[in-house]
């Protein structure tokens, strides 16, 4: 029996478990995927949002706040991108201006600095890609932005290396109480816990409603959007946001950590809990929106489109705290925007609900710190020079629109949580995320998967698990 057992690997459900795993806990995450970050966390704008939009009061302003302010010394820590960058919140009608003054003010009350309104054409000064149609707009200094598969994987590595267990490719049937806590039913066998997190994203409600007769609904929010390549990232330095509605923050455009630029996402409500099929009309409207705050996007430029799938709840505020009707089962959901920015905050949080229901002893020994991929194309020329002399696989370039080599790749199988498919390649390593999106790199990165993990080439998946049951079977 575990102690903490959390359901879901994705931002949020890692960051607990990080954070849990500072004490004297049997931690096991459970998710359903073959990888960490296969959900939400994969596909979303990847901003550290610096805590404006919340309304004073919520648990979103309150988390946001909290974990833009961890952001920094996060990074360095565990070892991910992210880039204080700044944002602007533009308004094209000098009646909507009040407006911003709005978000300003909450802003202030929600503990963010530096926040202000400035006119169009000091936002031009800063950023001479805006439009001429931009009237004013909001400025907040302490915006960032990150990458959101290094900063999950970072948490669920260290997480892993305190001594949390992840169960992959294991998907939830249902759970029922118990005298001892909570077991677990999954395709691969019962699991027992005395205290289970729920942080299943778009299936939060489903899980809620095994153990739980309050009503919980999450519906998910579709979002299509547009990456364009790197000779297009320098078009814009701050994330420049619209005016918000009550379905979100609009059409972004944004630099990237990497260096590419994105634009995005649309929003819509469907019942669809998996689809994340991109849309002709969606990606129009993505473009035909981002040309109103930024002038001279090169769509010829874009090299993908993709689409995610946001939790929304319908308190639209996070939804974070013990079951009334079932104690020990602690709901971690409706995790929307600003879910990435808070998941750090969220850890602590959830870490004091946890300590609500059992004694938490902290470990003498924990580690704090995580040396993540080495990213070859980010070191000097005597920095790479040096790496090939101790390992020459270094010197062999796999994937080369992001400059990816075998060693990367080689250390994103081998280490810990590593990869087992090519989107596992991709998201810890960058091969196949440029021009050719996997075009070229794809043949040896299977090659290298399926050496390393001692699986035949067809059973190397994009994502998924493998099987070396059925591979076993071919060869009886």
């Amino acid at each position: 029996m575990f102690d903490v057992l959390i359901i879901g690997a994705g931002a949020s459900g890692c960051a607990v478990a990080r954070e849990l795993s500072r004490f004297r806990l049997s931690l096991c995450v459970l998710d359903r995927e073959s990888d960490v970050c296969e959900g939400t966390t994969k596909a979303n704008s990847a901003i550290v949002h610096a805590g404006f939009d919340a309304l004073p009061g919520s648990l979103k302003a309150k988390l946001n706040v909290r974990g833009s302010r961890m952001m920094p010394e996060l990074a360095k820590k565990l070892d991910f991108a992210f880039k204080n960058n700044g944002a602007f919140v533009l308004c094209f009608d000098k009646e909507q201006i009040p407006g911003l003054e709005e978000l300003a003010q909450r802003g202030r009350l929600n503990g963010v600095e530096g926040v202000r309104v400035i006119s169009g054409d000091e936002a031009r000064q800063m950023e001479p890609a805006l439009t001429d149609e931009v009237a004013a707009a909001l400025y907040a200094p302490t915006s960032g932005i990150v990458c959101p598969f290094e900063m999950t994987l970072a948490f669920a590595e260290n997480a892993y290396a305190n001594g949390a267990e992840f169960r992959l490719s294991t998907c939830v049937t249902g759970i029922d109480k118990s005298d001892a806590g909570y077991v677990v039913h999954t395709d691969k066998g019962d699991i027992e816990a005395k205290v289970v997190i729920n942080a299943a994203g778009v299936y939060a409600d489903r899980l809620h409603a095994m153990v739980s007769s309050k009503p919980m609904n999450i519906t998910p929010r579709r979002g299509e959007y547009m990456l364009l390549d790197k000779d297009a990232g320098g078009l814009v330095k701050h994330t420049i946001f619209q005016q918000p509605t009550k379905m979100g923050k609009g059409i972004l455009v944004s630099p990237t950590v990497h260096g590419n630029l994105l634009l995005g996402p649309t929003a819509e409500d469907i019942e669809d809990k998996e689809n994340t099929a991109t849309t002709r009309s969606g990606l129009a409207e993505v473009r035909a929106k981002a040309q109103l705050s930024v002038k001279g996007i090169p769509f010829n430029k874009v090299i993908t489109g993709f689409t995610g799938l946001r939790a929304v709840g319908d308190t639209h505020d996070f939804i974070i705290g013990e079951c009334e009707d079932a104690k020990g089962f602690i709901d971690v959901a409706g995790i929307e925007s600003p879910g990435l920015t808070s998941a750090p905050a969220i850890g602590e949080y959830v870490r004091d609900i946890v300590a609500g229901i059992m004694t938490l002893e902290e470990k003498p020994d924990f580690v704090d710190t995580r040396k993540g991929v080495i990213h070859f194309a980010s070191l000097t020329r005597e920095q790479q020079n040096e790496l090939i002399k101790r390992e020459p696989a270094y010197g062999s370039v796999v994937c080369r629109c992001e400059t990816v080599t075998e060693g990367e790749i080689l250390d994103a199988i081998n280490r810990p949580l590593g990869a087992t498919t090519l989107d596992g390649v991709k998201r810890r390593t960058r091969a196949g995320m440029g021009r050719c999106q996997a075009g070229f790199c794809s043949p040896k990165t299977i090659a290298m998967i399926a050496e390393k993990l001692g699986i035949g080439l067809l059973d190397v998946k994009k994502n998924g698990t493998y099987n070396k049951e059925s591979e076993a079977a071919d060869n009886a």
